[in-house]
């Protein structure tokens, strides 16, 4: 007798043969898993928004409440700057509500709008409170207040901003002046653009009648010069300033 042949299917015995179909059990095992995940994709989702949108009103309760506190304290902190260079006692005129917008003004070293404050006793002007920047100190920008009268005079000035090397030149910040019997920058009171003349508005090292400390002549030079520039604008721009009074 003859060898049976093979099965055209395959050469292979019938039960070493795999199958690769799936049951219609395994099918439905899969899609129920996909499922699965994408309900929690959407409920991940879900739950992320409403985190959100719960976080979101959240925050603005808080702000909302707070705001008001906020705002006094900002108001709290402009009328100590304010008072820092310009008396209570030389105006009854609500400063903050007083107040002429500057746009960015070269002459002033300001890149930004910024407030100038008019000061008024029963009516009558008595003095402007404007911000300078120098640019040139020796770390970058000097931000000064500065205080004149109506007649032209310096009332005070103060330094709000600045970089300078602590302990060398920081002597421009009146608070950390070592020297509290008189401060560097008091020797601008009382001072205009008569008083010195134009070329007495240096430090004592180039010419003129300010002092500088020693070690730190840019950052006194800066200073000096910006409140000049200061003195200038404002006596030019008076008309201006004032126009409302």
């Amino acid at each position: 007798m003859g060898t049976p042949e093979a099965s055209p299917e395959t050469d292979q015995p019938a039960q070493t043969r795999t199958s690769t179909r799936t049951s219609p059990a395994q099918d439905g095992l899969t899609s129920g898993k996909s499922i699965s995940a994408s309900n929690m994709a959407l409920r991940t989702a879900t739950l992320l928004v409403m985190f959100s949108t719960i976080f979101t009103a959240l925050l603005a309760g808080i702000y909302s409440l707070a705001q008001p506190r906020i705002e006094s304290v900002v108001k709290e902190h402009k009328i100590r700057l304010l008072g820092s260079v310009l008396p209570a006692s030389l105006y009854n005129n609500n400063l903050l509500a007083d107040t002429f917008s500057l746009p960015p003004t070269s002459q002033l070293g300001l890149d930004e709008p910024s407030s100038v404050y008019r000061a008024r006793r029963d009516g009558k002007p008595v003095a402007l409170v404007l911000e300078v920047v120098a640019t040139n100190g020796y770390a970058g920008r000097i931000v000064l207040l500065v205080a004149i009268s109506i007649d032209g005079e310096l009332i005070g000035v103060r330094t709000v901003q600045h970089k300078e090397t602590p302990g060398l030149g920081d002597y421009i910040d009146i608070k950390k002046d070592k020297n509290k019997s008189r401060p560097w920058m008091e020797q601008f009171n009382d001072r205009s653009l008569q008083d010195p003349d134009a070329a007495g508005w240096r430090v004592s090292k180039d010419g003129g009648v300010f002092d500088a400390r020693a070690g730190a002549t840019i950052t006194a030079r800066a200073v000096v010069e910006a409140v000049h520039r200061a003195l200038i604008f404002a006596s030019a721009k008076q008309k201006l300033l004032y126009s409302d009074w």
